[in-house]
């Protein structure tokens, strides 16, 4: 804390007990479960338990569906973020409602929603499997349409508010020099906007290894094939809590590792 800091603290008062109080039993409801895991980790048998086939399987299923999760959020969620921040049309809010819905959707929904779209007899799903032969539930296909689901809102929310945030002003100038929109975009929108496409394709991984409901509704639980790391933990729990919390361990590792990342952006505000 720097003296500027404590003398405008000090000019302010003290804080009042009414905030300190919920703060404070705030604070430890957050910290106390991450501080007991940790403590009743198994680490004695952690590097045998994290090395066995079934944690590799799934650790390897779900960055494999992360990674290809974050781009497809790059392929497709910027395009759709910026149509949202830069283009007037009508029902642009409508639209807007509809892409951060999975935001507040419970994940079993989200499951279901996109079983009555991919599944055999979906909207989707008849024409793909009467037409080709193609099947998407219980795949690893469907693991990654199921963490792209869940995790495109959140890309989306971030960009596009780094788009509305650097405004339309450098749009309008390099207009006015007689680049159209797509060289704008590339040259000029992106750049501005990539401190929000890194905050938000980290946001959209870090969504990516925690997703549970929409693929275990959608997907299934196939170990080598849809068994994700929050899958293995789910079974695990059941059948061996040990191992489960081992699992968790390297979840909420990784999890500390992705704010670490954003460490620039949420951890430096005074």
């Amino acid at each position: 804390m720097t003296s500027v800091t404590r003398l405008r603290q000090a000019r302010l008062g003290r804080p009042p007990v009414a905030l300190i109080v919920p703060a404070a039993i705030a604070a430890l409801l957050l910290v106390v479960p991450m501080v007991t895991l940790i403590a009743d980790t198994p680490w004695s048998d952690f590097a045998d338990q994290v090395t066995s086939r079934a944690v590799g399987e799934a650790l390897w299923l779900t960055v494999l569906a992360s990674a290809f999760t974050v781009v497809l959020c790059l392929l497709l969620g910027t395009p759709l973020a910026w149509v949202l921040a830069r283009v007037a049309f009508p029902g642009r809010s409508l639209l807007r409602a509809a892409v951060l819905v999975p935001l507040v959707l419970p994940p079993v929904v989200a499951g279901v929603a996109l079983v009555t779209a991919l599944g055999r007899t979906g909207f989707i799903g008849r024409p793909l499997y009467d037409g080709f032969g193609i099947t998407i539930p219980y795949t690893t296909t469907a693991v990654v349409i199921a963490h792209t689901f869940v995790s495109l809102p959140f890309y989306v929310l971030a960009v596009e508010g780094a788009l509305r945030s650097a405004g339309e002003e450098y749009d309008a100038v390099a207009a006015t020099l007689g680049a159209d929109r797509w060289t704008t975009f590339r040259r000029v929108t992106l750049p501005l906007a990539m401190p929000g496409v890194l905050a938000g394709a980290a946001l959209a991984w870090a969504r990516s290894l925690g997703e549970f409901g929409a693929t275990i509704t959608f997907a299934g639980n196939y170990p080598g094939t849809t068994q994700t790391m929050p899958l293995l933990i789910y079974t695990q729990l059941q059948s061996d809590p040990l191992v489960a919390r081992t699992v968790s361990m390297v979840l909420l590792i990784v999890s500390i590792g992705v704010l670490a990342l954003l460490r620039n952006r949420w951890l430096t505000r005074p």
